[in-house]
């Protein structure tokens, strides 16, 4: 077995040294944090328009119950075109559609089971709680989108 790596570079293959330094170092990593920028800015605009529409259906007398998870939809909506478009770049298609509605189920019923165990078990407030569990399942959600719902980039 060779030490050596291959790499596609181009057209053809060379042989890759484990100690040689990439051709552009951290452009890769800056690219992947520049998308988990957009990620956050997203899910920002989710967070709003989630926010904007449950405003909006409670004074036409839909029940807070009926209201919550619809207004999450609607988030969730605005998520997948902005997620598709300007973060990842990818084609849509029921495949990403399907995916990215499964994707936000767990992270909902994820950031749900944090919350309770870090007030039940851990002991927290649960305003700390919800904002501790917050940071991992945004971070595992943007990970799992990039990898399946959105790895079929445009």
């Amino acid at each position: 077995m060779s030490d050596r790596l291959t790499a596609v570079e181009g057209e053809g293959e060379r042989e890759a040294s484990p100690f040689r330094p990439s051709r552009f170092p951290g452009r890769h990593r800056k690219a992947e944090l520049r998308q988990f920028a957009r990620f956050l800015v997203v899910g920002v605009g989710n967070t709003a328009v989630s926010f904007v529409v449950y405003r909006i259906l409670l004074p036409v007398g839909v029940p807070y119950p009926v209201a919550a998870p619809l207004a999450f939809a609607a988030g969730a909506v605005n998520g997948y075109i902005f997620n598709r478009r300007w973060t990842f770049g990818a084609k849509d298609s029921t495949r990403s559609r399907a995916l990215y509605v499964g994707i936000q189920a767990v992270g909902a019923v994820t950031t749900s089971l944090a919350v309770v165990g870090f007030v039940d078990v851990a002991g927290m407030g649960r305003v700390a709680a919800y904002l501790l569990a917050i940071p991992p399942v945004t971070v595992c959600m943007f990970l799992a989108n990039r990898v399946w719902t959105f790895a079929d980039r445009g």
